[in-house]
Parts: structure tokens; sequence; C-alpha cells
């Protein structure tokens, strides 16, 4: 392969992975904005316009932790190539657009990653996996929705108790002007942890092309389009997901919502910090049937709750299925290593 033709390839794969963030960020707004919307303190169009603010500005509070974590401790970094690469995203997008024509509120994150260890697979075989990594993956797919859970729980029962005598009226009003806060924060947390699995896709591709030399980074130009593709993808909305996430699992008020968007919030501060790779769309999920199941547990639709899980449980092993077939197509007009 010339030199050209390396450098489209280069180009091309940016710009799926790009593709894939828009998506991304289009798939989960529903994660952001949800519960505003529900409670009816902001119209979709402004919330929308909210959420994708904060998104954007999210790398000015947090580290780079998980872009690193994505981008060499999954799969190693020495056996990435744009096949791989190709395999992961295809994979990723696919199941994305699949699950957001449905309806379905599963995580762009875990189809990321899911597809990233289906190519890396198909290519080495076990050897390729950083175990720990994709471990430290896994129980995060199982704790980042069980301690949004226990914390907006958590939350409604603090609340409740402080505001028993509070007139009702009050406390709508109060709880309006909190959400605000709330659903900044759980965006920012969106953004942070969301957006730097795409850093760390087109870091490595960068890596792998030579552009690093011995040291893996994140360069301030992949930080910015990542934000702003995000943003982009936050503006036009998942209006399927948001209804599902809003009304479909249970009925929200504000001060409902402010306890499931602060949950979820401090649940992904804490896994950013710790770099580890969590589903925002599971944490909010979990946060809202807490919030649900503290009025009663009948409150909770779990028909549908249901629905959700078996969209989680499938999500990283369909992604990867799709990501091994495009990595063995991806023969015919990509060259690997």
């Amino acid at each position: 392969m010339d030199l050209s033709s390396v450098a489209f390839a280069l180009i091309f794969l940016i710009a799926v992975a790009l593709l894939f963030d828009f998506l991304n960020g289009l798939h989960d707004a529903a994660n952001s904005i949800a519960t505003i919307v529900s409670t009816r303190v902001l119209a979709p169009q402004w919330a929308v316009f909210w959420a994708a603010f904060f998104n954007f500005i999210a790398f000015l509070f947090f580290g780079l932790h998980v872009a690193q974590t994505v981008g060499s401790g999954i799969v190693q970094a020495a056996i990435v190539d744009d096949r791989v690469i190709f395999g992961a995203l295809t994979g990723a997008i696919t199941w994305n657009v699949v699950t957001w024509l449905a309806g379905i509120p599963s995580s762009s994150s875990h189809a990321l990653i899911g597809g990233l260890v289906g190519a890396a697979l198909t290519k080495v075989g076990f050897s390729s996996i950083v175990w720990w990594g994709l471990g430290k993956t896994f129980v995060a797919i199982f704790m980042s929705p069980a301690i949004g859970f226990l914390l907006a729980l958590l939350l409604v029962l603090i609340v409740s108790w402080a505001c028993v005598r509070v007139p009702p009226m009050k406390v709508d009003s109060s709880f309006r002007l909190l959400q605000f806060v709330s659903a900044s924060l759980y965006s920012l947390g969106h953004g942070a942890n969301d957006a730097q699995k795409t850093m760390g896709i087109i870091a490595v591709l960068l890596f792998s092309h030579g552009y690093m030399g011995d040291k893996f980074e994140v360069p301030f130009w992949v930080v910015i389009s990542c934000q702003a593709a995000m943003a982009i993808g936050t503006l036009f909305g998942g209006w399927r997901i948001v209804h599902t996430m809003g009304s479909k699992i249970t009925r929200l008020t504000p001060q409902q919502g402010f306890c499931a968007e602060t949950g979820g919030a401090i649940t992904l501060f804490a896994a950013t910090s710790l770099g580890v790779p969590v589903s925002t769309t599971h944490t909010i999920t979990g946060a809202i049937v807490g919030v649900g199941a503290a009025r009663r547990v009948s409150a909770v639709r779990w028909g549908v709750a249901r629905g959700i899980v078996v969209a989680w449980i499938i999500t990283m092993p369909m992604s990867g299925l799709i990501a091994a077939g495009a990595y063995l197509a991806s023969g015919l007009f990509l060259t690997g290593r």
C-alpha cells in the first residue's frame, strides 16, 4: 500500500470513529435529557442544547483516564491495525443503529468494547486481550447500574425526609430549579466518559500508524473533535429512547428526576476518575429504577426494565460478532500489519 493510500485509510477511519461518536451522542441523548424532559422542566428542543453544551465542555473537568483504558487497556495496542479499528467501529455503529431504530436504550460504550474485542479475537486470538482491563469493564456492567440504583434510592429517602414538612408546591418548584444542576452534572459525566472512548480508539489508531513513537497519549485535537462530535449528536436527540427512558420505566416528578440524575452523575464521576469505561445508559436506567422503587415496587414497569437488561446482555456479543465479520470483510480493501 503506497503512502497516499495509507493516509487515505487513516483519514477514513478517523472519520468513521467520529461518526460513531456522533451516533453515540444521538443514541445516548436520552441519558442526559430523559428525566428533565419527562418532568417537563425543559422542553425537548432546549434540553438537547443544554445537554450538548455540557457534553462538549466535559474535557475541562476530567482527565483522560478512560481514553487510556480503551486505547491500551482492553486489547493489546501492538496488535491494533486499520482492520481491527474498522471492525470495532462497524460492529458498534451497526448495533447502535439497530437499537436506536428499535428504541432500545442499549450501551454505545459496550457496543464499542464488544466490537474491539471481537475484531481483536478474530485477528490474533485470546492473547490479544488485556484481561485485567476487560475484567474491570465487565464488573462495571453490573456495578454501575447497581450503584446508580442505590445512590438514587438513598437520595430519594433523604430528600423525602428533609421535605416532609415543606408544602408540595414549594418542593416541586425548588426541585424544578435543582434539576438544571443535576442535569448539567449528568451531562458532564456523560460527555466525559463516553467521548473518551472514541478518543481512545483514534489515539490507538494514530499509535498503530507510528504518529506517537513509543508513548501512547491523546492529542488535544482528538479531544476537541470527539467532544464536538458527541455534542452535535446530542443536538439531534434520540427521541424514541427518550420516550422509553423518560416515561416507560416509571413516571418521574422533579424531585425524583433530581435524585436520579444526581445519583447517576456521582457514579459517572467516580468511574471516569478511575478510568473505567462504564455505560451511561446502564447508570441512568439503574437510577431511574431506583427512584421508582423508592415510591413503590409496582411503580416500576419491570417488563420494560427486563427488556432493557436483555439488550445489555447481548450488546457486547452481538457487536463483537458483527465486528468479526467486518474485520474479515475489510481484507478486501484494507491492509493490516
